[in-house]
């Protein structure tokens, strides 16, 4: 019994380490920046595009890893991440309202985010572990000593109560997912193979959701060669996109 708490103590604390060094690079490349900048509209546009297409239809991610059949005995985790896909389900139309609010919809889907959603999409029913590391490097990165570059971020001259809805909510002052998703992971004494994918899940998708950021913040980084001018919304979305209330949300909303 000793030998296995260990082994998940030192999973956590891999998992922990991966999560502080993913923060620390994203720190160092929010400051490379916005050291000697600020925030400019285009940069703001591609974070907000990055992020509508990173985060729509979500769920689908976090209620394929509760269907697994590793968590038959593990159903406070299922149980969360249910709960969970419920709450991120709608995020997606957060960013794209914000770039409704300054007139613009997303830019078509970046290839780095088009990476992720090929290699996750593909891992998460036999690995689930995997996605579930990426997740709490989403839920983390912005968080120890990212926070104040991302506060920073913040202060852009056009930059308004009713256009940084997303940028806010994802501080994680009123519902903190980085917190719960951890805490979910500690309750449900897994087994040291679950550490090794969330260990190897949170890697990739360090690695993924940097040269995301760095695609928004160096718009002509590498990844831009790949870049496509327009993106077509039908009338539907445009639509669900425009009429969008925060208070759809409930209670990430207060």
């Amino acid at each position: 019994m000793l030998d296995s708490d260990l082994r998940e103590s030192d999973g956590l604390r891999n998992l922990l380490s991966c999560i502080g060094e993913a923060q620390e690079r994203f720190a160092e490349l929010l400051k490379s920046y916005l050291l000697e900048h600020p925030t400019t509209v285009d940069q703001y546009i591609r974070y907000l595009s990055f992020q509508y297409h990173l985060t729509k239809d979500v769920q689908r991610y976090f209620l394929a890893i509760a269907a697994h059949g590793d968590l038959a005995r593990r159903r406070g985790l299922r149980d969360f991440l249910c709960s969970f896909a419920n709450e991120e389900e709608l995020h997606y139309l957060v960013a794209a309202n914000d770039l409704a609010k300054l007139g613009l919809r997303p830019l078509p889907m970046p290839f780095d985010v088009e990476l992720w959603h090929t290699y996750f999409s593909k891992v998460v029913v036999e690995r689930p572990f995997v996605r579930l590391g990426a997740a709490a490097i989403l839920e983390n990165i912005s968080d120890g000593v990212a926070k104040e570059w991302v506060r920073k971020a913040l202060q852009g001259s056009f930059l308004t109560r009713d256009n940084t809805k997303f940028l806010v909510l994802h501080q994680h002052e009123a519902l903190p997912h980085g917190q719960q998703i951890l805490a979910a992971i500690e309750e449900a004494h897994l087994e040291p193979g679950h550490f090794a994918d969330l260990n190897e899940g949170a890697r990739k998708g360090t690695v993924l959701y940097l040269r995301m950021a760095e695609w928004a913040i160096r718009p002509h980084t590498l990844s831009s060669i790949c870049d496509r001018d327009t993106l077509d919304l039908d009338h539907c979305e445009e639509e669900r996109i425009r009429t969008f209330s925060m208070e759809e949300l409930g209670s990430q909303a207060a």
